[in-house]
């Protein structure tokens, strides 16, 4: 189904265009770190890895962060928690997300807002190749960033769940294959919890475990020249993402079971 309201996002930002967009990627960054940082107890396991994936990458190559989703504020709070003040207030610096069209783009000041947040409207059930990833393909191949929930929806149980492949024609399709680093996450929905009011809440505790990176480059030009399909390639890499989640979410288990216990040990 093509969007009910026009694409968001002009072919040839103005300088005005640019000026707001870091005001708004500024100051959702900024007030987000500040709730994370003074409001919540947050614990992260390996976060050298994502400020070094975001800060000091390869310039060329760009990046690919996955993560699981729990909660509607995982984006942005997630990157308030996990990044430094000066990443927010540089908007080229700063990743694009896709968010889905029929909750965060249902009215106009949400889609002004949204958009000018990087925030990619998807239409969820329309395939990989709509033109909310074609979009998102085009950031790849010019080296910068994209935060993805490849789970697709806000995962009320928890459980293991299906990746979605549109992470996997990212990396199969790019120009140059992005670095890519998984993360977990455990707590958000405390934060904000998943059922009404839908009022942030304080002094909750959420434990965030960064995998190590993944790099797909020997992968995808193996299968290339095996000449397999771009259907394989894709459900190939995506498969490989999914075994890591799990394999983080175990880890991120252990991490916020100690996270609790001390803060509970420590009252």
């Amino acid at each position: 189904m093509p969007l009910l309201f026009d694409w968001p996002f002009p072919e040839k930002p103005s300088i005005f265009y640019k000026a707001a967009s870091t005001v708004t990627i500024g100051l959702a960054g900024s007030l987000s770190r500040l709730w994370m940082k003074y409001l919540t107890s947050v614990r992260i396991e390996n976060g050298e890895i994502l400020h070094n994936a975001v800060l000091n990458r390869d310039p060329d190559r760009p990046l690919i962060t996955v993560a699981n989703h729990h909660s509607c504020m995982d984006d942005p709070l997630l990157i308030g928690a996990t990044l430094p003040h000066r990443v927010f207030w540089n908007r080229p610096l700063m990743r694009w997300s896709l968010g889905a069209d029929d909750i965060v783009f249902t009215v106009r000041k949400h889609q002004l807002f949204f958009s000018l947040g990087k925030t990619i409207p998807v239409t969820r059930g329309d395939g990989v190749y709509q033109r909310s990833m074609d979009f998102a393909l085009e950031q790849i191949n010019r080296g910068e960033w994209v935060h993805i929930f490849p789970e697709g929806k806000v995962n009320l149980t928890k459980e293991l769940m299906r990746l979605k492949w549109g992470v996997g024609r990212l990396i199969a399709e790019a120009n140059i294959c992005p670095l890519v680093v998984p993360f977990y996450h455990l707590g958000m929905d405390s934060v904000l919890p998943n059922q009404p009011p839908y009022y942030p809440q304080m002094n909750q505790k959420v434990s965030i475990y960064v995998g190590e990176p993944l790099i797909f480059d020997e992968l995808v030009q193996k299968m290339k020249k095996e000449n397999r399909s771009l259907e394989e390639i894709r459900k190939t890499v995506t498969d490989r993402i999914q075994n890591e989640i799990a394999k983080l979410k175990t880890k991120c288990e252990e991490l916020h079971k100690k996270h609790l216990a001390d803060d509970s040990t420590s009252s």
